[in-house]
């Protein structure tokens, strides 16, 4: 095959490496401002921003959640047929029907705060920041149907831009709303709430950048697409309404099995408070320990995921080209490179997040209370294993609705939703977990999707993973690299004095050994590396350093 083929072939990769990469950063730009907006409102008003977000997330979905990928599947579809006047309808429709559902959604929850903070969550001062945050419903619902005919067309890097533009602006936003809100509420008895509404006008104001950012890309691009529009004079012009059916008939599970995994979230959420209400636990208590799951060890296991985030974005719209060119090989080779591409990195951000919990937390969130920092760095220790379980679940969700098998995932979610529901319930009533209970059904959710999905995808498309390469090798390399990492802070630490220093070459030294045994252990090729963006010069270094 040629190197040009080649490139083609992995052009899924890269373009999903591309929003790997702006994923990565935002997550951790998004780590970055959490931690001085944490210390200015504290793990009380994170408990209210925790909560705030947990409604807005599933109102997102229910609204435009799914419309990026309905929308990115559907224009591959016809794209990839030359259909232009039909992938650019199908845009067309779908910013109408996200727009008028964003909208209808934005004014539920911007007039139903009171109920959703005091009835579900008994936490009424969750309201304020809910309530800031309901405008945004709408913009993303806008911003979704960009970002989906653009990831049709191929193409990422509007995707890219628009999420690193409305993360940077949403960053220096809330932490300076955060605070001039907390210095203006000063006297009120809410005040961690109105610096936590504070966060989510961040949030506003982000999607604000992004959406002039895309609407700009936009009208740059629209000559081109008017030209492929009028040189489209021999495909089929769907009407409207078969548009708006193949729209609902994509969205609707994808509604689905995205509600459920966020149901997880707020029955969390919910559960949590009302058992620990029962227990003896005060509103404030209960927000703070929520606080610290949310704000520290959800958002550090968060960051890595966004890999498989991104790289399943770009997968499925190159299911679906493969599957309507006929090329059954080609998706079986995509769906393998996806995986194995994502355990490389899971793998070792879950080692790594475990043996480097205390200085990585330590760094991050500076606190007066021992306590406190002891329970994050225990919960970290402990859960970040869910980082390769959530990674898998949503490749091998990928995989079902790039596949047109868009109901199972769905299925699968809410049987798993209904085993992690008891297990939570129980742990919390008749133990004394607390806290612990939520990261162990953080674990098992996850979990159960995986092992449901690779039954339903071996059935479905007789495909097996290879096991040494995608998860043995990474595996061994990790251990190492967990070693390498706990003992390397220990030394650089009793010779540097500074736990900041000491966090940040340990974990350059850690990914440099990793990377080495790695590809030592043959868990990677050249011609993979040569798959991913300058891919070429990685092999050179490597060849030079007699590694290769």
């Amino acid at each position: 095959m040629s190197n040009t083929a080649k490139r083609k072939q992995n052009n899924f990769i890269v373009q999903g490496s591309i929003l790997a990469i702006a994923s990565l950063l935002s997550r951790i730009i998004g780590l970055l401002y959490r931690v001085p907006m944490t210390n200015i409102i504290g793990d009380e008003g994170m408990g209210y921003y925790s909560n705030a977000f947990i409604v807005y997330n599933i109102a997102l979905i229910v609204s435009s959640y799914s419309m990026p990928l309905a929308v990115s599947k559907l224009v591959a579809a016809y794209s990839v047929k030359k259909e232009h006047k039909n992938s650019y309808r199908v845009f067309k429709a779908a910013t109408i029907v996200a727009g008028a559902s964003g909208l209808v959604v934005s004014l539920i929850i911007f007039f139903g705060a009171d109920f959703f903070a005091g009835v579900i969550f008994k936490s009424p001062r969750s309201a304020i920041p809910l309530r800031m945050v309901a405008p945004n419903i709408f913009l993303m619902a806008i911003i979704g149907t960009l970002r989906g005919y653009f990831q049709g067309k191929n193409t990422m890097m509007p995707t890219s831009v628009s999420q690193l533009l409305e993360q940077i602006v949403n960053a220096f936003v809330s932490v300076f709303a955060a605070y001039n809100f907390m210095v203006a509420n000063s006297a009120s008895a809410s005040i961690a709430a109105y610096g936590a509404s504070g966060g989510t006008l961040g949030t506003v104001i982000g999607s604000c950048a992004a959406l002039v950012f895309l609407g700009f890309v936009y009208f740059a691009y629209r000559p081109i697409i008017k030209k492929q529009v009028r040189r489209d004079t021999l495909s089929h012009e769907e009407d409207y309404p078969t548009i708006y059916k193949l729209l609902l008939l994509t969205i609707a599970p994808v509604i689905l099995s995205q509600t459920v995994y966020q149901l997880s979230g707020l029955l969390d959420n919910a559960i949590f408070g009302n058992i620990m209400t029962i227990k003896g636990f005060t509103s404030e208590q209960h927000s703070a320990l929520l606080g610290i799951y949310s704000s520290k060890y959800s958002l550090l296991v968060n960051v890595p995921v966004a890999i498989a985030s991104a790289i399943a974005a770009s997968m499925v719209p190159a299911i679906v080209r493969a599957r309507v060119q006929g090329a059954n090989k080609e998706v079986k080779r995509k769906i393998h490179i996806a995986i194995k591409f994502n355990m490389i990195i899971a793998i070792p951000s879950a080692v790594g997040m475990t043996v480097l919990a205390q200085p990585i937390l330590n760094m991050l969130f500076q606190t007066n209370d021992e306590d406190s920092a002891q329970l994050a760095i225990r919960l970290l220790a402990m859960g970040s294993i869910a980082i390769v379980f959530y990674a898998l679940s949503t490749i091998s969700n990928a995989v079902l609705q790039g596949v047109n098998k868009m109901s199972i995932p769905v299925k699968h979610s809410a049987i798993s939703l209904a085993i992690h529901v008891v297990i939570v319930a129980a742990l919390l009533y008749y133990t004394d977990m607390g806290v612990y209970a939520l990261v162990i059904g953080n674990i098992t959710f996850p979990l159960v999707v995986c092992i449901l999905n690779w039954i339903s995808i071996g059935r479905l498309l007789n495909y097996q993973q290879e096991l040494l390469q995608s998860f043995l090798v990474p595996t061994i390399a990790s251990f190492v690299m967990g070693l390498v990492a706990f003992w390397g802070y220990k030394g650089i630490h009793f010779l540097v004095h500074s736990n900041a220093i000491a966090t940040f070459l340990s974990i350059g030294l850690a990914a440099f050994v990793y990377f080495v045994f790695l590809v030592l252990l043959k868990g990677i090729t050249e011609d993979e590396l040569n798959g991913l963006p300058k891919g070429h010069v990685i092999v050179n270094v490597l060849k030079k350093l007699h590694v290769l």
